[in-house]
């Protein structure tokens, strides 16, 4: 079935789940209508730019008692489950530093830029969940800094294109993560833990692993191009994850107050950014 309004599709009877991948200005309508409708949800990120619209399109999905899944999708990457596994095994003992990188092969469009929201409510946004995933411990206060580096427009668009952000947890832990909207290279994404008993870490995953040697030197493959190639398989996971937890009555492994914290987080960074503190991430959501 093909619907000209989303309405038309919601009030389906025969359709008791909605996978919702419109533009991020019309997440929380499309939610609120849905959960209004008895229906199950699955969402890309973030439910709102806004805080205070995020904690509302919660208040709902509560009352309403569907079943509500995030699409933070990194979650659920072969590569970073097994980290978290190793770390939820005591492998590598209680972290206290972690490391992120996340750089993109080259800028959006900046028309896009213009609606997205910002860096770190569009890009970062992942790694501040996976900082949080990886670390299992309330976040405390960040600190950001950054600049445009890549792209001027990019900053006559109200943005940035490269950053450093700094987590500090609850457990003492702390978390960097390095962000740029241009790697020459690839898609480079690239984590490390390191615990009171040992570090673990995952490299870029690229089309083949091979690698050659001449008298120039080591040569081998670059990273994977982009999120579509890079992350195939988290999506694949991710909604496998969403359906069996409808299918089985279970609560979905990713929710909506996921979603509220790094929201939260990304506002704490911007905050950050332009007023050169550490900010607390209570004052964004107090």
């Amino acid at each position: 079935k093909f619907y000209t309004d989303y309405k038309d599709l919601i009030s389906d009877q025969e359709i008791n789940t909605v996978v919702i991948c419109s533009p991020t200005n019309q997440h929380a309508e499309n939610i609120i209508a849905a959960a209004q409708a008895g229906k199950d949800v699955f969402c890309e990120k973030p439910m709102d730019l806004s805080i205070q619209t995020a904690k509302k399109v919660l208040q709902i999905i509560e009352k309403t008692g569907i079943k509500f899944m995030l699409g933070f999708n990194r979650r659920f990457d072969p590569n970073f489950m097994k980290i978290k596994s190793l770390i939820d095994e005591g492998k590598v003992g209680a972290p206290q530093i972690v490391k992120i990188t996340s750089r993109d092969p080259k800028p959006p469009p900046i028309d896009y830029i213009k609606s997205s929201g910002g860096m770190f409510l569009d890009m970062t946004i992942h790694d501040f969940d996976m900082a949080r995933y990886i670390v299992s411990s309330k976040v405390v206060s960040i600190f950001a800094v950054g600049r445009n580096l890549i792209d001027p427009n990019i900053g006559i668009a109200g943005d940035i294109d490269t950053a450093v952000v700094t987590i500090t947890f609850e457990s003492g832990a702390f978390a960097n993560i390095d962000n740029s909207r241009r790697a020459v290279y690839g898609y480079d994404q690239r984590v490390e833990v390191f615990g009171s008993k040992g570090m673990t870490g995952t490299e870029n995953n690229k089309p083949n692993n091979h690698y050659y040697y001449d008298k120039t030197g080591r040569m081998e493959s670059l990273p994977l191009h982009f999120f579509m190639d890079r992350y195939v398989t988290s999506y694949f996971n991710e909604m496998k994850d969403f359906i069996h937890s409808i299918i089985y009555d279970q609560k979905p492994k990713v929710g909506g107050p996921d979603g509220l914290i790094s929201l939260a987080m990304g506002w704490a960074a911007d905050t950050s950014l332009k007023e050169n503190r550490v900010v607390m991430l209570k004052e964004m959501l107090d």
